[in-house]
């Protein structure tokens, strides 16, 4: 039998915590995203801003998203995201196969992208 998973607070924030399941990742980061606009056919993600702001952007307009904010991104939504000003952090909720892609593209050059993007059933739109 499964067993629930517990994440004490982390006053440091040093180090990313996250807690993996069968449907989705919830994990705490910082940061910007890959920065090019892009779409995930199959899965969707969120995202609640702890501190700071993270912009998004999509296809015809940006939209602040400062903290207490949560952004719901269904699948076949182009977008990008990124810190507005000083730093950010967040909670973002996605599916494992999101996950096994953001660790793979953190580990690839920007020149793979693309690649690696549609193996992940995503792409770069832009």
């Amino acid at each position: 039998m499964a067993e629930p998973i517990i994440v004490a607070h982390n006053l440091t924030h040093s180090s990313e915590q996250q807690a993996v399941g069968q449907s989705f990742v919830l994990y705490e980061s910082s940061g910007s995203g890959p920065g090019y606009l892009h779409v995930h056919y199959a899965d969707d993600e969120a995202w609640y801003i702890l501190e700071g702001t993270l912009t998004f952007r999509f296809d015809n307009r940006q939209v602040e998203a400062p903290a207490g904010t949560s952004v719901f991104m269904p699948a076949g939504v182009p977008h990008d995201y990124f810190e507005a000003a000083g730093p950010t952090r967040y909670l973002i909720i996605l599916t494992p196969r999101l996950h096994d892609l953001i660790t793979t593209l953190h580990t690839a050059s920007l020149q793979q992208h693309p690649t690696i993007l549609r193996q992940f059933e995503s792409a770069v739109v832009e």
